[in-house]
């Protein structure tokens, strides 16, 4: 579909999803608050599986802009049904045909794919909504997968993103200021766009692979940087069993070891790096029978300045010390608490306890009988999302995407791991790096 034809398009559901809302309003003039309450909550489910039908209909950039989004949702004001409506939203496409991979394979390369490579499958190992991936091998016997954009994303995703914006605004999907929305987007925008462009994630692996080359749980593919450009990556090939078949047929101890690297590993990249793997959903994970961990797909991923993580790191030590006032201090100046205010602190103190229950201190089983975690945060979220003094900084949306990726997967792998002190040591680099001490 062309540019004008995706924007035709996504502008009519705009205008459909805001003018159910306005009809709601009017027809709300007679109705009393239950009536009023049960019929919004339908609308945002009715609505929420329109946005889905059509961007998966329009797929490519649209179906990725839809699940960026789809991250913060846990920010909007929306029933659970609707949330897990939007929650459908996944990065599966068809494939793309062989001779259009191979011609865009040649172009960007300058030569033949019978040069290029010894072989190369025309099967695609697998097709995401933003590109294709296919298994080969290089002439001097190299296993490697050949990652291809698809045509035309780079000119989509900016105006997908702006006019699925303007909908979830216009019909108060997204009912935050409008600075911190601003802000979301923007986020949201700077990966994607860096998501786009190959020479970028190929950056990314390079910088991961450096750094995580002495950890002997973890395997970062290399580049080869030859067979590589904007549209075209080139990657060694890993091999290892996906999430569901690991947990099923992976013994005990194997689990335990990939679980605890994981986490571990997370938090090592981000307080000690400042750096995270910011898609940390199955696919982009090979688990080996020993229990080492494979980590794949490197487009989105998040650095931060040093000082912001040294915040955001006093709040979850703190608030594992049970110091709530320094804690709340430190929420400020991250930007999560625009002003001080008993309930607002309540609320943002029973949230950071809820997210801080695996690091309380002592083994802890990820997924374990001991693991409310997830129902506690469930819980408090609808409050946390109407109270407009309790902001989500553009630095959070992919940060929390990520740590609820890497706790999501570590439910079903279920190691036992004293998750605070992890988090106390890698947090020490920081307070290293930063000059800074904790207060007792």
């Amino acid at each position: 579909m062309s540019k004008l034809g995706r924007l035709a398009k996504l502008g009519s559901l705009t205008t459909r999803v805001t003018g159910s809302y306005l009809g709601q309003q009017l027809a709300g003039l007679v109705q009393n608050e239950a009536q009023r309450k049960e019929a919004t909550q339908k609308l945002h489910v009715q609505n929420a599986g329109r946005i889905v039908q059509n961007l998966g209909a329009l797929k490519g950039a649209a179906m990725k802009v839809g699940q960026a989004v789809a991250q913060v949702v846990d920010t909007m004001d929306l029933p659970s049904e609707a949330k897990a409506v939007l929650g459908k939203l996944h990065d599966k496409a068809e494939p793309v045909p062989w001779e259009l991979v191979k011609a865009r394979i040649q172009a960007e390369l300058g030569g033949s794919v019978d040069g290029l490579f010894a072989e190369i499958d025309p099967s695609p190992l697998g097709t995401a909504s933003l590109g294709q991936v296919h298994a080969a091998r290089l002439r001097d016997g190299s296993d490697v997968v050949v990652k291809v954009l698809h045509a035309g994303v780079e000119d989509a995703v900016h105006s997908d993103l702006s006019a699925l914006k303007n909908m979830l605004v216009g019909g108060r999907l997204l009912r935050r200021s409008k600075a911190e929305i601003d802000s979301w987007f923007e986020e949201i925008d700077a990966r994607l766009a860096e998501e786009i462009d190959y020479t970028h994630e190929a950056a990314n692996m390079q910088a991961f692979r450096r750094v995580l080359a002495r950890d002997p749980d973890v395997v970062v593919p290399r580049v080869h940087e030859g067979w590589s450009t904007k549209k075209v990556l080139t990657m060694e090939r890993l091999h290892g069993k996906p999430l569901l078949s690991f947990v099923a047929t992976g013994s005990a101890e194997a689990k335990q070891r990939a679980g605890a690297a994981l986490g571990r590993s997370f938090f090592d990249l981000y307080y000690g790096h400042r750096m995270i793997h910011a898609d940390p959903h199955p696919g982009n994970f090979l688990f080996q029978p020993d229990g080492r961990v494979g980590l794949l797909d490197f487009g989105c991923v998040r650095t931060f300045d040093a000082e912001w993580v040294a915040d955001y790191g006093a709040c979850a030590i703190y608030t594992r010390r049970n110091q709530r006032e320094l804690m709340m201090r430190h929420a400020v100046a991250l930007g999560a608490l625009s002003e001080r205010n008993p309930a607002s602190e309540d609320t943002l103190w029973t949230l950071g306890r809820a997210i801080g229950i695996p690091f309380r201190g002592g083994p802890f089983t990820t997924g374990g009988p001991e693991d409310d975690a997830h129902e506690h945060i469930a819980r408090i979220m609808p409050k946390v999302a109407l109270d407009p003094r309790l902001r989500a900084p553009r630095e959070l949306v992919f940060l929390h995407r990520a740590l609820g990726g890497i706790y999501s997967i570590n439910r079903q792998l279920r190691p036992r791991v004293d998750w605070g002190l992890v988090i106390e040591a890698a947090y020490a680099r920081t307070l290293k790096d930063c000059g800074r001490t904790l207060q007792e």
